[in-house]
């Protein structure tokens, strides 16, 4: 079985993230979706929750699953078995970035390929902060982000403006 790891931050994940999970899911017989511990970023969401709206999200798909992690994403990928890792790239502004970190990830583990991956045109302009600004304004989100991703926001946002 052929194992792919799609590690991110996923605050909150998007449509866009689900497209890039199902399109690997064509290409791989498992993936495995993890969400990132990212000591520079201050997520919205606590990483439980993210794992919980992921799954939830996720839900009646078959060879996917959702994990967490800290550390290095090749480590991580060893321990589950994955041959690779999954990078959307949705602009070209991605790619320069995304090019480093597969070059670093080679260079730490050489049996770890990374594989790009482009949503479809209709998300390539969402990212998570995106997502968080308009839900801040209480902006409709419905049609970027699953269903639970529109409850949980409207409750982070609201108890934010009721305190």
């Amino acid at each position: 079985m052929r194992k792919v790891l799609y590690p991110g931050t996923f605050d909150p994940v998007t449509n866009g993230h689900i497209d890039i999970i199902l399109r690997a899911k064509e290409l791989f017989d498992a993936v495995v979706v993890t969400v990132a511990i990212n000591p520079g970023k201050l997520p919205l969401f606590t990483v439980m929750e993210r794992v919980q709206m992921l799954q939830k999200s996720l839900k009646g798909y078959k060879n996917i699953s959702v994990d967490s992690f800290d550390g290095l994403v090749v480590d991580h990928a060893h321990e589950v078995g994955a041959v690779g890792i999954i990078r959307g790239l949705r602009a070209v502004s991605d790619f320069e970035y995304e090019f480093q970190m597969a070059l670093m990830n080679k260079k730490l583990a050489s049996d770890i390929n990374t594989v790009f991956l482009m949503p479809h045109e209709k998300y390539t302009y969402l990212n998570s902060s995106i997502i968080r600004n308009l839900a801040s304004l209480h902006s409709d989100i419905s049609e970027f982000v699953p269903p639970i991703v529109v409850k949980a926001l409207k409750n982070k946002f609201s108890q934010k403006t009721n305190h």
